[in-house]
């Protein structure tokens, strides 16, 4: 694990991006699932604007690592936002976009996108395997859509559940965690003050941290980089 501190949202985003660039070109980086959110949104507007020429745009497969259950033209749907701020920037095959249909009936899209997952990715050890998984975090500790009050869905033996938000009770599709640790890297991005709290007492292991799904995320090939701004990482140094 390594964990490295930047001055902004921007600053993060950047740095991501000069990260995505070299592994493109030194690991031959493909399969992308991808996290909603502003950070996100500040990496996809850069990668957009910047990085056209940079990234080889075709060969790159994108995935989601959680959705909420909406339309794709919804406005919380991270599809959408991913599509607006990058995908309809940049020269993508649509044939490997694959996202989450959240307009589907949970319980048979997280199925579907279990067995889609199955189909284009390669596996490794029997589960298919991400080249590369952005994660964010809450400031609960949830990561993609498992939340603490079901932080048992982590360890599911399917590669999707259907999740709840604990307040809204919105149904979301999630990777779990057997998808989410054999990816080759993990990524997170963890921006603003009101994830200092959890941040600290992830990376310290203070008590209670184990009660975090995002600390949970340990991928097998020992690839786990956290990248926050200082915002984030005023309580963890």
């Amino acid at each position: 694990m390594e964990l490295k501190i930047y001055n902004s949202k921007a600053d993060v985003a950047r740095a991501l991006s000069e990260h995505v660039e070299i592994w493109c070109r030194e690991e031959g980086l493909s399969s992308i699932a991808l996290s909603g959110g502003s950070t996100p949104e500040i990496w996809f507007d850069l990668l957009a604007e910047e990085y056209l020429q940079r990234l080889p745009w075709p060969d790159l497969s994108f995935y989601w690592g959680d959705e909420r259950c909406v339309p794709p033209d919804d406005a919380q749907s991270n599809y959408r936002m991913t599509r607006i701020h990058l995908l309809d920037k940049v020269p993508v095959n649509p044939s490997r976009i694959f996202r989450v249909r959240g307009e589907n009936p949970p319980s048979e899209e997280a199925v579907r996108y279990s067995k889609l997952l199955d189909a284009t990715l390669k596996e490794v050890g029997g589960i298919p395997q991400f080249d590369l998984v952005i994660l964010g975090m809450g400031d609960d500790g949830h990561t993609a859509s498992i939340f603490p009050h079901q932080i048992g869905l982590w360890e599911s033996e399917s590669h999707c559940v259907v999740a709840e938000h604990p307040e809204s009770g919105q149904k979301r599709i999630s990777l779990t965690g057997q998808i989410i640790n054999n990816a080759k890297r993990v990524v997170f991005l963890v921006t603003g003050a009101n994830k200092a709290a959890p941040l600290d007492q992830i990376i310290n292991k203070r008590p209670g941290s184990e009660q975090l799904p995002a600390s949970l995320v340990a991928p097998s090939s020992g690839r786990l980089l956290w990248m926050v701004d200082e915002q984030a990482a005023r309580m963890s140094r």
